[in-house]
């Protein structure tokens, strides 16, 4: 059978309601996430996290934001709406990817393993991207060749992490009902761009 992953990603605060990039239905989402979790934890030989975990990310922040390229600060590090969401904390997930401290970085395989609160210097995240810190060496790690992706948002971070596993040449599916996006308009188009690379879509239960 083959080795299954299951990323959650950017499952925090700052995207759901009441957060600075808060997407409606996250809170919701984080506890059905929560749940599956508990219920199939023993299907997966390796589970991660991802966090946009923002210290000095460029003009990815802005005062006067587009919302496609520019944001309003969000996921800053170190604060408490860059933390886990407390439904996905509590389940005690063994690995950690923090991505974004100096640059945007919309998928997880930018990220790197950490799981501290620390704040990293350019130099030091540099350095442990260069170790193979990272998402891709973890996967290859554990043997994985299936991955499954949920979490927030969907048009963006959750989109951007499955396509960078089918790069990869997982087998990769994103269950649609344990993530959300920042609009229907946007969750189509990244629905349509994901299934044109061959992302298998599908409910959970399917799990």
């Amino acid at each position: 059978m083959a080795q299954q992953a299951l990323i959650v990603v950017d499952v925090q605060p700052t995207f759901c309601e009441g957060g600075e990039l808060g997407v409606e239905g996250g809170n919701a989402v984080a506890e059905r996430i929560a749940a599956f979790v508990k219920q199939h934890r023993a299907d997966y030989d390796y589970i991660a996290t991802t966090q946009d975990w923002h210290i000095e990310p460029g003009d990815h922040w802005s005062d006067h934001p587009d919302f496609v390229d520019t944001w309003p600060v969000h996921g800053k590090a170190g604060t408490p709406n860059a933390e886990l969401h407390p439904a996905i904390a509590a389940l005690n997930i063994a690995h950690h990817f923090k991505k974004g401290q100096y640059s945007a970085a919309y998928s997880g395989f930018e990220g790197i393993e950490d799981n501290s609160d620390r704040i990293q210097s350019r130099e030091q995240v540099a350095a442990e991207l260069e170790a193979g810190h990272t998402l891709a060496t973890a996967l290859a790690d554990a043997n994985v060749l299936q991955v499954d992706v949920v979490g927030i948002a969907e048009s963006h971070c959750v989109k951007e992490t499955a396509l960078d596993a089918r790069r990869l040449g997982y087998d990769v599916r994103v269950f649609t009902d344990l993530t959300v996006p920042v609009s229907a308009e946007l969750g189509q188009a990244a629905r349509t761009e994901m299934q044109a690379n061959d992302i298998e879509l599908v409910n959970s239960s399917v799990a």
